[in-house]
């Protein structure tokens, strides 16, 4: 570190006294324009002088072109004198004015380190890196003392009826611990209230039931309920819940994704780039952290050191493809509502468990509409209430669909 500081002050002395050096030299005031004329012509004599020496032009042609230009300085000293000019003189700034500015820039220069640097921060290798983002992994906040640094979340504008039904499931579920199935519906409609503490308690009453039973995607569920109620942070809670995610399915994306923001939050940003970069290319397009990551990754690469990253196109949403729709056609009508049932109830096990865009819920919503199913239409219009509460664009969408099956209010 000292050497830092003596190669610096060096540095800002060796700057300091070349700009001293440009101010003592000073420059010439040139005056008049006669003046300028004068000193023109006097440089013509001594051109004439060395033109005769060398032969180039004759001694009558060279008495002539002298008193031409002599004729021409008495000319243009008359004028400048006329108009009070005066010689040419040389000026500059003084020594005290160059002491000055030096010592100005070497303490301007000092100034602004010490306000924008890090004095006394070394220079920090790989290695070091590794290090401090390995301690401040072991060091970061628990689960409960991030929470308590949460302001507390406004309540989800929910129909009543929804929360009737909450509350009731709650008192059920209270009175039957081993109820798996209520225990999965409160862990659901917690976080769709934005209840998210309550969410991932019901999480973790779920895994207790299931026990060895309990899948990847269970324990990345929890460890969702925790980083959100975290206020986005991952705790050394979350990742145990994620490490057991990924014991169980090293490919299962949003304990990959969660992974990420863990590395990313620690410090290690390599690591966070090479997850998310993979999870952006596996796709699909439609799982629920393609948005986040593509919404971060440029900041994250560009930390990473990664400057040539480009964000590749978004994809479109998968759909029916042609052979599909063209089979759908050809089926009884049995065969068709059994299949359009099908789709409808995948759609809505993964909205359910992973989320989805508007566009999706609304498609859901008119989907039921058509088979008839309105009362499970009308329920996932409140719960989509809920979900994107606040968000007046999305709800239109889906209120559109709602309107459409006739289950909006």
């Amino acid at each position: 570190m000292t050497l830092f500081w003596i190669v610096t002050a060096a540095l800002s002395l060796a700057v300091a006294l070349l700009l001293a050096r440009a101010l003592l030299r000073g420059r010439r005031d040139t005056g008049p324009a006669q003046a300028f004329d004068i000193q023109v012509y006097r440089d013509q004599l001594k051109d004439v002088e060395r033109d005769l020496a060398r032969g180039v032009i004759e001694a009558g042609d060279a008495e002539r072109v002298r008193t031409e230009i002599s004729r021409r300085i008495l000319a243009a000293d008359s004028a400048m004198r006329a108009q009070g000019g005066e010689a040419p003189a040389r000026r500059g700034p003084g020594l005290w004015t160059a002491v000055v500015s030096g010592l100005v820039m070497i303490a301007g220069s000092f100034g602004l380190y010490w306000f924008l640097g890090a004095p006394g921060y070394g220079d920090l290798s790989l290695k070091d890196r590794i290090a401090m983002a390995a301690e401040r992994r072991q060091s970061r906040p628990s689960q409960a003392e991030a929470e308590a640094s949460v302001p507390a979340a406004k309540a989800a504008d929910a129909p009543a009826e929804y929360t009737a039904l909450v509350e009731r499931l709650r008192s059920a579920v209270a009175n039957r611990p081993d109820d798996l199935q209520g225990h999965m519906l409160l862990a659901r409609a917690e976080t769709a209230l934005g209840n998210y503490a309550a969410a991932y308690k019901a999480q973790e009453r779920i895994l207790a039931i299931k026990g060895d039973a309990a899948t990847a995607q269970d324990y990345a569920d929890l460890a969702g309920a925790l980083v959100i109620a975290a206020g986005g942070y991952v705790s050394p809670e979350a990742e145990r819940a994620l490490d057991a995610a990924l014991s169980r399915d090293a490919q299962n994306g949003t304990a990959r994704y969660y992974g990420g923001l863990m590395m990313a939050q620690i410090g290690r940003p390599d690591v966070a780039f090479s997850l998310w970069r993979a999870l952006l290319t596996e796709g699909p397009a439609d799982a629920p952290w393609m948005g986040p990551i593509r919404e971060q990754i440029e900041e994250l690469a560009w930390r990473a050191g990664e400057h040539r990253f480009q964000l590749p196109p978004e994809q479109a949403l998968p759909g029916p493809s042609q052979a599909d729709m063209a089979n759908a056609a050809e089926m009884s009508d049995e065969d068709r509502q059994a299949m359009i049932r099908g789709m409808v109830d995948r759609l809505s096990d993964r909205l359910a468990s992973e989320g989805g865009t508007p566009e999706e819920w609304a498609r859901l919503i008119g989907a039921l509409g058509v088979l008839g199913d309105t009362d499970r239409a009308k329920t996932i219009w409140a719960e989509a209430q809920t979900v994107f509460a606040g968000k007046d664009d999305a709800l239109a969408t889906i209120r559109a669909a709602a309107e459409q099956a006739g289950v909006a209010e």
